[in-house]
C-alpha cells in the first residue's frame, strides 16, 4: 500500500490509538492531535517503533475554534499534504448532570458536535480542491434515536451524522470518501464504570473495522456489524410505544 499522510484528531482516545497502530504497521505518516502532551509523546514513540514512516504531534483544544485553521495548515505543511483524516475526539457527559445545567449541556454539544463540524468545514474545502482522500468521523449508534438515558450525547452525534450525510453528498463529486463510523458499546477508559455484557467490543475490534472501511467506498460503518440490525429495529419502534420504554 502506498504511504498515506494521515491526521488523527483525538489521537489518545482508545479507538484512535488502536487504529493508529494499524496505520503505523502499514508504514503511513501520521499527525496526532490531542489535549494531553505527555500521552501524545508516548503514543508517537510507540507508533514509530511499530513502523510509521513519520509521526508528528501537537496539542489540540477542540473548543478553541479560532485555532483550528492555523493548526490544520501546520499539519499539511509538516506532512507535505493530507490524504486521510480520522476524527475521534469527544466526551461522554453525565446525562443527569446535563439535565440540570444549561452550561454542561452546551459544553457537551460544543465538544461532540460543533467542534467537529468546525474542523470538517475546513477539511472539506481542502479535500474538495484536492479531489481525492478520505474523511472518517467517529459518531455513535446513540445518534440514531433519542433515548432518555443519553439524549444530550445522542443529540450531538445525531447532528453530526446529518452533517456528514450532507458533506458526503457534496464531496462525492470530488471523489472524496466521507465515512460515518457508528460504534456501539466499546470497552474504553471513558466507559470503565459501565457494567459490561455481550454487546460490548474492544477498541481493537472497532479499529480493525475502521481500517478496512477507510479508503474504500463505504459511506457508513456500524461496528460491530450487529449494531445495524439492532438500530434498525430501535428506529422502527413507533414513538407512541417508544416513549413508554425505559431506554
Amino acid at each position: 500500500m502506498n504511504e498515506q499522510r494521515i491526521l488523527i484528531v483525538g489521537a489518545t482516545s482508545a479507538i484512535a490509538e488502536a487504529t493508529a497502530r494499524l496505520f503505523a504497521a502499514q508504514g503511513h505518516s501520521l499527525y496526532l492531535l490531542a489535549r494531553n502532551r505527555e500521552r501524545l509523546e508516548s503514543l508517537a514513540a510507540d507508533l514509530r517503533v511499530r513502523g510509521a514512516a513519520r509521526v508528528f504531534h501537537a496539542p489540540f483544544e477542540a473548543n478553541d475554534f479560532a485555532a483550528h485553521a492555523g493548526l490544520l495548515e501546520q499539519v499539511k505543511a509538516d506532512l507535505g499534504g493530507l490524504d486521510r483524516v480520522l476524527v475521534a475526539h469527544g466526551t461522554l457527559g453525565d446525562q443527569k448532570a446535563c439535565e440540570q445545567s444549561v452550561e454542561l449541556t452546551l459544553q457537551e454539544l460544543n465538544t461532540n458536535a460543533l467542534s467537529v463540524i468546525a474542523l470538517l468545514t475546513l477539511l472539506a474545502n481542502h479535500f474538495e480542491a484536492q479531489r481525492h482522500g478520505c474523511i472518517a468521523v467517529i459518531g455513535s449508534v446513540a445518534g440514531d434515536r433519542g433515548r432518555q438515558s443519553n439524549y444530550v450525547y445522542g443529540t450531538a452525534k445525531g447532528a453530526l451524522a446529518i452533517f456528514l450525510q450532507g458533506l458526503r453528498n457534496r464531496l462525492s463529486k470530488s471523489h472524496v470518501q466521507v465515512l460515518t463510523i457508528k460504534p456501539g458499546f466499546v470497552d474504553t477508559p471513558m466507559t470503565a464504570a459501565f457494567p459490561k455484557g455481550p454487546l460490548w467490543a474492544s477498541p481493537e475490534k472497532i479499529a480493525a473495522d475502521i481500517e478496512r472501511a477507510i479508503g474504500g467506498k463505504r459511506n457508513q460503518l456500524y461496528t460491530p456489524f450487529f449494531w445495524w440490525p439492532i438500530m434498525a429495529i430501535i428506529k422502527s419502534v413507533p414513538e407512541a410505544i417508544f416513549k413508554r420504554l425505559s431506554l
